[in-house]
C-alpha cells in the first residue's frame, strides 16, 4: 500500500511539471490496474461487433477447405499469373466469397462465430491491455529500463501476447471451427447439416473426440503471433512519438483533442499494417491447425513445421498469404477502433 501511495504522489508531482510545448498523444497514465482491463474490454467489444463479417471472410480464405474450392473454379491457362493479374484475382476471390456467403447461407452466416468471437475478443483484449499497461509500469521498476524506451514497449507487448494467447486459445479454436462449419452436399445429392450446433456443442465434440488438449490446437502458432503483437504495439508507440515531435518542430503548442484522437487512430492503423505485412503467415498456420478433423477422423495438420511444409508443397508459398486482403481490410481499421476506444475509455476512467 505504501508503494501505491508513493506512486500516486510521484504521478501527482510529475503531472504538475510541464514537459515542453507539446504533450505527445500517448496511452493515458493511470495507477489503477483495472482501468486497463475495462478499457481493453470496451475496445475489443466495439471491434468484434463492427468487423464480424470480415472476420468470417478472413477465416474462410485462410482455410484449405475454401481455397481448394476456389482453385477448382478458377482454372486458368496461366500457370504463373502476373502480379497484376494475381492481385486482381485476389480481390475478386475475396468479394466473391463474401457475396456467396450472403447468397447461399444468408446474412446470418456473416456473423457465425460472433458469440465465441465476443467471448474471445473482449477478454483477450482486456487481458492484453491489462498485461501491456501494467508491464510498461512494472518493467522499468524491476529491470531499471527507460519507461519510454522501445525495449520496454516490446518486452511488455511480448508478455501481453503470451499471456493472452495461452488464456484464450480454446475460445479461438471454437470460433474457427464454427466459422469453417457449413452444410455439406453428399455424393447422392443430399445435404448434411453443419457438424456443430453451437459453441457448447463444439466444445463437447472437441473434448470427446480429441481430448482437452484438442482445445489447445494451434497454440504454438499463436505464440508466433507474439511477433505481430510486439511489432504492432512497439511501432504504435514510436509512431506517436514521431508525430508528436513533428508537431513540436513546427512550433505548435498543445494539440487539440480531435487532433490527438486522429493521431492515435492513425498510429494504430499504420502500426498494424506494418505488423500484419511482416507476421501474417502465422495467422494462416494457426487457422489450419485449428480446423476440424477430416472425414476419417485424422488431423491433416499436426504441428507448425508439418503444416508449413505441407502447405508449401501442395499450394505453394502464396498459400501463406491466403486471406491477406480480407485480413487487412478487417484488422487495420480494427486496430484503430480497438486502440481508439481503449484510449478514450482509459481517459474517461482516469478522469482526464
Amino acid at each position: 500500500m505504501q508503494a501505491v501511495r508513493n506512486d500516486s504522489k510521484d504521478a501527482a508531482l510529475n503531472a504538475a511539471v510541464p514537459e515542453g510545448p507539446l504533450t505527445p498523444p500517448q496511452v493515458q497514465q493511470t495507477n489503477s490496474s483495472w482501468t486497463h482491463l475495462v478499457a481493453g474490454a470496451a475496445g475489443g467489444m466495439a471491434t468484434a461487433l463492427l468487423t464480424s463479417p470480415l472476420d468470417v471472410l478472413r477465416t474462410r480464405l485462410q482455410s484449405d477447405y475454401y481455397r481448394s474450392h476456389l482453385k477448382s473454379t478458377h482454372i486458368s491457362a496461366h500457370a504463373r499469373p502476373s502480379f497484376i493479374r494475381s492481385t486482381i484475382q485476389h480481390f475478386s476471390e475475396t468479394f466473391e466469397i463474401l457475396f456467396s456467403i450472403h447468397r447461399v447461407e444468408g446474412w446470418r452466416s456473416l456473423f457465425r462465430g460472433l458469440g465465441p468471437s465476443l467471448t474471445g475478443v473482449v477478454p483477450a483484449t482486456a487481458i492484453k491491455f491489462y498485461a501491456y499497461g501494467n508491464c510498461k509500469r512494472l518493467y522499468p521498476e524491476v529491470f531499471g529500463l527507460d519507461k519510454d524506451a522501445t525495449s520496454t514497449h516490446a518486452l511488455s507487448a511480448a508478455t501481453a501476447g503470451v499471456v493472452t494467447g495461452t488464456a484464450t486459445n480454446p475460445i479461438w479454436l471454437v470460433k474457427t471451427r464454427l466459422q469453417l462449419d457449413r452444410h455439406h452436399v453428399n455424393s447422392d445429392g443430399t445435404t448434411r447439416p453443419p457438424q456443430y450446433r453451437n459453441s457448447y456443442d463444439c466444445v463437447k465434440q472437441v473434448i470427446r473426440q480429441e481430448g482437452v488438449k484438442g482445445l489447445y490446437r494451434g497454440l504454438a502458432a499463436s505464440y508466433l503471433g507474439v511477433i505481430e503483437t510486439t511489432l504492432h504495439l512497439a511501432s504504435y508507440e514510436r509512431i506517436k512519438v514521431a508525430v508528436a515531435r513533428h508537431y513540436e518542430r513546427q512550433g505548435k503548442a498543445q494539440s487539440s483533442e480531435v487532433t490527438q484522437g486522429l493521431i492515435l487512430s492513425g498510429s494504430a492503423a499504420v502500426s498494424k499494417l506494418i505488423a500484419v505485412l511482416i507476421a501474417y503467415p502465422h495467422e494462416v498456420l494457426r487457422t489450419r491447425l485449428r480446423q476440424a478433423p477430416m472425414a476419417d477422423g485424422r488431423q491433416k495438420y499436426t504441428g507448425v513445421a508439418q503444416c508449413l511444409r505441407l502447405m508449401v508443397k501442395e499450394e505453394g508459398f502464396a498459400a501463406l498469404y491466403g486471406g491477406l486482403t480480407a485480413h487487412m481490410i478487417r484488422t487495420v481499421p480494427s486496430a484503430a477502433i480497438t486502440l481508439g476506444t481503449y484510449e478514450l475509455v482509459l481517459k474517461l476512467l482516469s478522469g482526464r
